[in-house]
């Protein structure tokens, strides 16, 4: 790589703040994240985008937004943060395409099949617009065609902003919990455990939160490799516009079909935000979030310890990996009977039957390169299920990425919510504050330090404000010289007999971006 000096070093670093685009420090760097003679400043815009909540007539979904107090300063005149709705592109059992042209085509008679429609929103309002720093607001909808949402957060709202979108389905198809950290906007997307079979309905949503087309590539393995080539190519997302589509109908036959698929998601042009909705007649429905990006190892924090069924998706996009597979309790690693080793073939996808693998203990699964083995790049993720026969509801948990400075949980009540941690390396105990922000309707913030040892996981009911009035956030925050640590966050809300639940992975909010200071060499910030 070419060492190079930035000779125009302040525009550099005012660049690094506005968009956030800067060195990430990876664990076991120096104090702080940052390398020497370089420092952390708080992002100063943040963007996320928030998928259609559900078509369902008894569903009712809540937005809550959040942004932490922190560096970037408390004063709530400082900073902006708002979501708008989006047009929807309506779904027609397809996708959309025709890359920059799409104008429809002919119908095979002689006349003209028109390109995809797009519905404007209703309404123009902001949704969940932020009033102060460390104190959540909330919005509810029950329209079955709620909009997708798009927006950004300025200034001292940028560092932390989150949203969390929860739906409960009271009956149908999907009912249930569904859970969703909203996300922010890139280029490239990997979903583990995506189902094309015929007892589940998976889409995925792809929401454009730019002035210009995005135009982006679907891509499904199997266990047996690429499922349809070319299907999913040239997807046609306008501007401020989310794009439905159904997976299974990006296969070419029912027996191309693969009930533990992989998704993997390409914005050729333009950046979007990508979500899969999962349902199922049987087992409810939830997100499956996109997982973290592939790497040689993986974390899944937060498998209940009641879950009566965990199956586990891994996909290595290039090369072969050999994996170890370890769970972490609350007294240490242990590895399931049977599987101490995982083999996962390049292109392709694995899946194994976890069962019951908690055994009334809460834990989290963690992948390692197997000893001599290849250390290949893998996703992964679990479907979690809770509930026996006809009161079951399942949920998802991808891979996720260390909390390195910070991570937040918008939405928790006052009653249902399980926060995980686990240290997923033996020997290197994990020291951290969590913090319960003041309530959305009243009540003042509270916080709880937790040490994790190295090699378990940790699952507590959290701290909650002091006189809580509706709903709260919940931080987590690493203390100097931690050992790495993972979280997660498990929502149950009981309907009826259904044990109906989800779980929100926590990664690290990337609140703070490295920049370099006057004259250092930019080569020290990458690798």
């Amino acid at each position: 790589m070419k060492r190079t000096m930035m000779s125009l070093i302040g525009a550099g670093v005012a660049l690094a703040a506005v968009t956030g685009v800067a060195a990430v420090a990876a664990p076991g760097g120096t104090e702080g994240g940052a390398p020497q003679g370089a420092s952390r400043m708080p992002v100063q815009r943040s963007a996320l985008l928030c998928p259609a909540p559900t078509s369902s007539e008894v569903g009712e979904t809540t937005y809550t937004a959040f942004a932490p107090k922190g560096a970037a300063g408390d004063d709530a005149a400082k900073g902006t943060a708002e979501l708008l709705p989006a047009g929807t592109v309506k779904d027609s059992g397809g996708t959309g395409k025709g890359g920059k042209d799409d104008k429809g085509g002919k119908d095979g008679k002689g006349g003209t099949v028109e390109g995809p429609q797009t519905v404007a929103p209703h309404d123009h309002k902001p949704v969940v617009p932020l009033k102060a720093a460390g104190t959540p607001v909330t919005a509810t909808t029950s329209s079955s065609d709620a909009p997708a949402l798009v927006g950004t957060a300025d200034g001292a709202s940028a560092p932390g902003w989150s949203v969390q979108q929860t739906t409960s389905v009271a009956a149908g198809a999907g009912r249930g919990l569904f859970g969703l950290s909203c996300v922010a906007p890139d280029t490239t997307f990997w979903f583990p455990g995506v189902n094309t079979g015929k007892d589940r309905q998976d889409y995925v949503h792809l929401t454009n939160p730019d002035s210009t087309q995005a135009v982006v590539d679907l891509e499904l393995r199997g266990k047996d490799g690429r499922l349809a080539a070319g299907s999913g190519e040239d997807i046609a997302v306008p501007p401020h516009t989310t794009v439905p589509v159904l997976l299974s109908t990006l296969v070419s036959s029912p027996g191309s079909a693969d009930t533990d698929a992989a998704l993997h998601v390409t914005a050729r042009e333009g950046r979007i935000g990508a979500s899969v909705q999962a349902t199922d007649a049987e087992t409810g429905g939830d997100w499956l979030p996109a997982a973290a990006d592939p790497a040689p190892g993986a974390v899944l924090p937060g498998i209940p310890a009641d879950a009566t069924s965990v199956r586990l998706t891994a996909v290595a996009p290039g090369d072969d990996a050999d994996l170890k597979v370890q769970l972490a309790t609350p007294t240490g690693l242990i590895t399931p009977s049977g599987l101490q080793t995982l083999h996962v073939k390049g292109g392709m996808t694995t899946t194994v039957d976890l069962k019951d693998i908690t055994q009334g203990e809460a834990g989290s699964l963690v992948l390692t390169p197997a000893d001599g083995g290849s250390k290949a790049p893998v996703a992964a993720a679990l479907r979690v299920i809770r509930g026996k026969g006809g009161h079951q509801e399942m949920a998802f948990i991808p891979s996720t990425r260390p909390v390195e400075e910070r991570a937040t949980a918008a939405d928790n009540r006052a009653k249902g919510s399980t926060l995980s941690l686990v240290a997923p390396e033996k020997g290197k105990d994990a020291k951290v504050t969590v913090t319960a922000s003041a309530g959305s309707g009243g009540g003042s913030a509270a916080s709880k330090t937790y040490t994790v040892k190295g090699g378990t996981t940790l699952a507590v009911e959290p701290p909650r404000p002091q006189g809580l009035k509706g709903s709260y956030a919940l931080t987590v925050e690493p203390a100097d010289g931690s050992g790495p640590v993972y979280a997660a966050r498990t929502l149950a809300q009981p309907q009826g007999g259904i044990p109906a639940f989800t779980v929100q992975t926590l990664p690290d909010d990337r609140g703070s971006v490295v920049v370099p200071t006057a004259g250092q060499d930019l080569s020290l910030l990458t690798d």
